[in-house]
C-alpha cells in the first residue's frame, strides 16, 4: 500500500516535470522560429553602434552643365559617452575649442545614450577646429564626414536656388520645391561594441551614403551672369528700392535668367534680412505695369480688327477727359496727328484711351484673362503672386481708360514676360518653367524631364507678326532707341509707372521698366528689366532701363549665338547717336586706296608689301567710325 503511494507520487512528479520540459521546449521553438528576428534586433541594438555619414545633396546645374549648387565636405563631432574615460577633462577641453560653456558640453558628454551628435555647436566644423579636436586623441570622441551645401557663385540666382538648413533640408526656392529629389540617403560606419562600449574592430561595416538626384535648369549661366552684373551696376548708379530682370525663351516658356535686388548669399543666409530672402521679386512683386502693358492692349485691338496700326490715325492734343478726369500725354501739347503705330512708338496715353474704348471693357478684359493676368502662371517656384485685375462689374469708363495704358491694374513681372512671349511667338501662351530635367547622379541618366506646356492660344500668327514689327519700330523710331543694336533686330517697349501708397500716387516715385525681344523677326529671348524708384536720373525709362536692357541683350546675342539679320527697320538718327560704316572689301588695294574707302576710320597695318592681303573686321561688318581697321600688307 505504502509502495503504491510512492509510485503514484513519482508518476505525478514525472508528468509535471515532463509537462514543464515540453513547455520549455515549445517556448524555445517558438522563440527560435517566430521571435528570433525581433530578439536578435534587440540584442544588436544593445551592442551595435552607427556613426552617421551624411549624404551629398544632388547638384543643381545650368542648361550647359555648369554647377550652380554644389557640396563641400565638412566634419561634425559625435560622442560615444560610454567610451569616454575622463568625462570632466573631455567636456572642459571640448567646450574651450567649441567656445561654449562647460555646462552646455556636459549635457552631451554625460548623456546616457549610445551615440550623441553634438548639435548645433559641433556641426559643420572648420578645418582648424576639427584639427584641434582630432589632436586630443580622446576615446569616444569622433569626427565624422558631413556634407554642407555650397553655392560657388554666391549671390547669383539666390532667390531661385534658395538655401538649405544645417541638416541639409531645403528651406526655400528650388532647394525646397525639389527637396525630395535633391536629398540623398545617409550612410554610416556600423560596428559592434563590448559591454564597455569599446569597438570590436573585426565587426566594422561601411554603408556608403547615396547622393541625391541632380537637377538641370533652363537657366543659361552666361545670360544669368549678365543679368547679375547689370543689376549690380543699377544699384551702384541709381540706388533703387528694388531692381529685377527676367529673360525667357518665348517659344518654350524656359526661363533663361532671373534675378533681383536686394539679394543675399545663400552660403550665409542667416546674415540676410528675412524679407529679402523670402521675396523672389520677379514672381512675387505686383505693381502697376505702366506702358509695357500697352503691348497687350495693342495686340488685343489688332486681333479684334478694331484698328489698323498703319492706316488708322489719332489726333493727340495732349490730353483727354474721361468721366471728368483729365488724362494727359507725357508730351506737353501732345503728338498731334499720328498713326496708331506712332501712338505705340510715342507711348501716347490718350491714343491708348481711344484703343480701350474701341475694344470696350468686355473684349479688353477678356484678353487680359486670356493672357493670364490675375492668375498665377504656375511656374515651378514657390511664392508666386496673382496680381490684381478689376472685376468686370466694377469697370467703368475711367477704369477702362486707365487699364488700356497700364494704370490701375497690378501684375507680376513673370506674368508680363509670359504674356508678351505669347504676343511675339505666334500667339501660344506657355507655362513658364525653370527645371529642365532630373538625373541619377552616377549614370547621369534622366529620370524625369520637363518640356514646354501650352496653356492656350491667344492671338493669331498674323497679329503676332504685326506686333513684332510694331515693337521693332518702337526701338528704331520710338521711345526704345537706347536699346537699338546695329546689325540686329531688337523690339521693345518702355514703361514708367507711378507708384501707389495708401491709395494715393506718390510724387516722383516710379517703377521704370523695359520689355524687349531679340531678334524681332524671330524672337529667341524676351527680356524684362524693371527699376523701382531710381535716384539721380531723368524720370524716363528710355534713358534708364533701355540702356541696361541693351547691355544684357548683347550678352544674350553671344549666349544664344544669334546671327545678324538683314531687313530690319533703320533707326532714326539723333544728334548723339554713334555713327557706323559698313567695312568694304580692301583686299588687293593699296594703303592710299583703302584710306579713301574707310574714311573716317583709321588703318592699323602690319607686314611688308604694297597690297592688302588680309583685313579685320571682314567685309560687310559695321563698325563705329572711331574704330581702327587692321590690315596685313603683302605681295
Amino acid at each position: 500500500m505504502f509502495s503504491e503511494k510512492i509510485d503514484e507520487r513519482i508518476r505525478i512528479l514525472f508528468l509535471v516535470l515532463l509537462f514543464f520540459l515540453v513547455l520549455i521546449i515549445a517556448r524555445v521553438l517558438y522563440i527560435q522560429l517566430f521571435n528570433y528576428r525581433m530578439l536578435n534586433d534587440k540584442a544588436n541594438d544593445l551592442w551595435s553602434r552607427n556613426l552617421p555619414l551624411a549624404a551629398d545633396r544632388g547638384l543643381i546645374l545650368d542648361r550647359n552643365g555648369i554647377i550652380l549648387a554644389d557640396n563641400i565636405t565638412t566634419t561634425s563631432l559625435v560622442l560615444i559617452p560610454s567610451q569616454i574615460k575622463n568625462k570632466e577633462e573631455v567636456s572642459l577641453n571640448l567646450s574651450k575649442i567649441l567656445n561654449v560653456s562647460k555646462e552646455e558640453m556636459d549635457k552631451h558628454v554625460f548623456k546616457e545614450t549610445s551615440i550623441e551628435r553634438v548639435h548645433p555647436e559641433g556641426r559643420q566644423l572648420s578645418y582648424d577646429i576639427a584639427d584641434k579636436i582630432d589632436n586630443l586623441k580622446y576615446d569616444g570622441v569622433y569626427l565624422v564626414k558631413e556634407s554642407k551645401r555650397y553655392y560657388p557663385n554666391k549671390e547669383m540666382l539666390s532667390h531661385v536656388l534658395g538655401y538649405v538648413g544645417i541638416d541639409n533640408q531645403g528651406l526655400s526656392g528650388l532647394e525646397l520645391e525639389y527637396n525630395s529629389y535633391l536629398t540623398g540617403a545617409d550612410g554610416a560606419i556600423k560596428y559592434f561594441s563590448d559591454a564597455k562600449g569599446n569597438s570590436l574592430k573585426l565587426s566594422d561595416i561601411y554603408v556608403a551614403p547615396q547622393q541625391g538626384m541632380n537637377i538641370t535648369l533652363t537657366i543659361d549661366y552666361n545670360i544669368q551672369t549678365s543679368i547679375e552684373r547689370e543689376l549690380d551696376n543699377v544699384v551702384a548708379m541709381f540706388n533703387p528700392d528694388m531692381a529685377l530682370a527676367v529673360a525667357m525663351d518665348p517659344s518654350t516658356g524656359e526661363i533663361l535668367g532671373m534675378s533681383s535686388r536686394p539679394t543675399y548669399d545663400p552660403n550665409n543666409y542667416k546674415e540676410a534680412d528675412i524679407t529679402t530672402i523670402n521675396r523672389n521679386l520677379p514672381i512675387w512683386a505686383s505693381y502697376e505695369p505702366g506702358s509695357t502693358f500697352k503691348i497687350i492692349t495693342t495686340a488685343s485691338a489688332v486681333e479684334e480688327k478694331v484698328v489698323d496700326l498703319f492706316k488708322d490715325t489719332f489726333d493727340d492734343s495732349g490730353s483727354v477727359k474721361v468721366s471728368g478726369t483729365r488724362i494727359g500725354c507725357w508730351k506737353s501739347g501732345g503728338h498731334g496727328h499720328q498713326t496708331f503705330l506712332q501712338v505705340l512708338e510715342n507711348s501716347c496715353n490718350p491714343g491708348f484711351v481711344r484703343l480701350g474704348f474701341l475694344l470696350g471693357k468686355e473684349r479688353l478684359f477678356s484678353y487680359l484673362d486670356l493672357f493670364g493676368f490675375g492668375n498665377k502662371t504656375g511656374i515651378d517656384l514657390n511664392g508666386e503672386s496673382e496680381g490684381i485685375i478689376f472685376p468686370l462689374n466694377k469697370v467703368n469708363d475711367l477704369e477702362l481708360a486707365t487699364t488700356a495704358f497700364g494704370q490701375g491694374v497690378s501684375v507680376t513681372p513673370i506674368q508680363q514676360v509670359t504674356a508678351v512671349s505669347a504676343v511675339v511667338n505666334g500667339g501660344s501662351l506657355y507655362k513658364p518653367y525653370i527645371v529642365k530635367s532630373i538625373q541619377e547622379p552616377e549614370t547621369n541618366s534622366v529620370i524625369k524631364s520637363f518640356d514646354k506646356q501650352l496653356v492656350r492660344k491667344t492671338i493669331s500668327k498674323e497679329t503676332s507678326d504685326i506686333m513684332k514689327y510694331a515693337l521693332e519700330s518702337v526701338v528704331a523710331r520710338g521711345g526704345g532707341k537706347y536699346a537699338y543694336i546695329e546689325g540686329y533686330r531688337v523690339g521693345g517697349k518702355t514703361g514708367t509707372a507711378q507708384k501707389v501708397e495708401n491709395g494715393k500716387y506718390l510724387v516722383n516715385n516710379y517703377i521704370m521698366s523695359f520689355m524687349s525681344i531679340i531678334p524681332a523677326n524671330d524672337p529667341k529671348a524676351v527680356l524684362y528689366v524693371a527699376i523701382d524708384n531710381p535716384k539721380n536720373t531723368a524720370l524716363l525709362s528710355s534713358y534708364t532701363t533701355a540702356p541696361v536692357a541693351r547691355k544684357i541683350l548683347l550678352d544674350i546675342i553671344d549666349a544664344l549665338h544669334i546671327e545678324k539679320q538683314d531687313g530690319g527697320i533703320v533707326k532714326e538718327k539723333e544728334w548723339n547717336d554713334i555713327q557706323y560704316i559698313e567695312v568694304p572689301d580692301l583686299t588687293g588695294l593699296t594703303i592710299k586706296e583703302a584710306k579713301g574707302k574707310v574714311y573716317p576710320c583709321e588703318l592699323d597695318y602690319s607686314g611688308t608689301g604694297s597690297k592688302i592681303i588680309e583685313q579685320s573686321p571682314l567685309p560687310g561688318e559695321k563698325v563705329d567710325i572711331n574704330s581702327k581697321i587692321r590690315i596685313l600688307l603683302g605681295e
